[in-house]
């Protein structure tokens, strides 16, 4: 048997964290003598062991102490596991000191296969055996999958870059990437397509009866009395029947709805095919004059931050209104389990001053110069608040 102190000696983790370990019931003591002093035999250091295995794997206390409470918890398929990952994680760091001496000696050598992609494409792999119906839900079958599995491969390098980036390493990123595919996103696509898939079949009456009243004749004026009757009429019996519009951020969600209406082609498509040219507009009008000027919290901070672009935008009041746009963002993706990344704000002011595609649709939405100005706005933010 040995004392705490003694443990902290063999194994370098410190008596205060060995407490702590005891304290959370991640590692209990083999008992406590009348004076109050932790004893340790050889069956509870192995258990340390396993709880260091896992914490080199950069493993969560909280995931450690799920995972070695579970009932089918076994001992040694773990260490074989741990052994596995471990090997992956050397020959990645392998990896990264070769490229790390070549920098070193001033070669220009840009590349990104040392950060080790197997991982990723294991996981893509995994998912599945592990996630079947839910990826065939959302990809329409698996050859679609396997198809979107492809094109990651071709885009590896790309990838690397973004996983490097925001998530601090391709291993990090791997995890977030299965925490993320549990997490509540896929619920809410598949509550958005539930209501889509009712509204383009006709299987809620009541909205079929609406929608048809409300696109008789696209000559109306959508603000009008009328339509906006009935426009109030589709919205309640959408939050009334729908959990997404019911639940927390229904009101959000309500409105992403209402601009798939306006502005996702392939939907103004199936519309317009269904009620007839300009149909998907018309409707996506009615329900915006009905919303009153209401939007999310996400889109007002927006708009508050780029209102006036010749402000800097380092200043300090507009520092505060970023730090609300951060809390905001933070209090969603906490609600829908996601794991952000390590740099999500770092990463995401480089997507705004880079990135063509989010540049234009930025500067589209909030007006010319917007993205550059947002990309500064959270760019300083992120190098202050790290």
């Amino acid at each position: 048997m040995r004392t705490v102190k003694q443990v902290s000696e063999l194994t370098g983790v410190s008596v205060r964290t060995l407490q702590y370990y005891d304290e959370i019931g991640l590692f209990k003591p083999s008992k406590v003598t009348k004076s109050g002093y932790r004893m340790y035999d050889k069956d509870a250091l192995e258990v340390l062991q396993q709880i260091l295995f896992f914490k080199e794997l950069e493993f969560s206390l909280k995931d450690i102490k799920f995972i070695m409470e579970n009932p089918k918890f076994d001992r040694h398929k773990a260490f074989e596991k741990q052994k596995e990952l471990i090997q992956e994680k050397r020959d990645r760091l392998d990896g990264l000191l070769k490229l790390l001496d070549r920098l070193v000696k001033g070669e220009e050598y840009m590349s990104f296969k040392e950060f080790d992609m197997s991982g990723y494409f294991n996981a893509l792999e995994e998912f599945k055996k592990e996630h079947k119906d839910k990826i065939i839900k959302d990809y329409g079958s698996m050859d679609k999958y396997n198809e979107f599995i492809e094109k990651c491969k071709s885009k590896e390098d790309e990838i690397a870059d973004m996983a490097v980036k925001q998530y601090g390493s391709i291993e990090k990123y791997v995890k977030a990437m299965k925490k993320n595919y549990n997490s509540n996103v896929f619920t809410l696509g598949e509550q958005f397509a539930e209501f889509k898939k009712d509204c383009l079949e006709d299987k809620h009456p009541k909205l079929k009866e609406l929608f048809e009243r409300l696109v008789s004749d696209l000559d109306r004026d959508p603000s009008s009395i009328e339509i906006q009757q009935i426009a109030e009429d589709i919205k309640n019996t959408a939050k009334r029947d729908y959990e997404i519009f019911k639940m927390e951020w229904g009101d959000n969600h309500w409105y992403t709805m209402v601009q798939i209406y306006l502005v996702y082609s392939d939907w103004i498509k199936l519309i317009d095919e269904k009620y007839g040219i300009g149909s998907s507009k018309f409707i996506g009008e009615a329900l915006k004059i009905n919303l009153g000027g209401n939007q999310p919290v996400l889109k007002t901070l927006y708009e508050k931050l780029t209102s006036d672009l010749r402000k800097d935008p380092c200043s300090q009041e507009l520092q505060e209104i970023v730090k609300e746009i951060v809390d905001e963002t933070q209090k969603q993706n906490e609600a829908l389990k996601i794991d952000e990344g390590e740099n999500y704000w770092g990463y995401t002011s480089e997507l705004y001053l880079s990135n063509s595609v989010l540049a234009k649709a930025a500067d589209k939405l909030y007006g010319r110069g917007v993205s550059k100005f947002i990309g500064q706005a959270l760019k300083f933010y992120s190098k202050n608040n790290k």
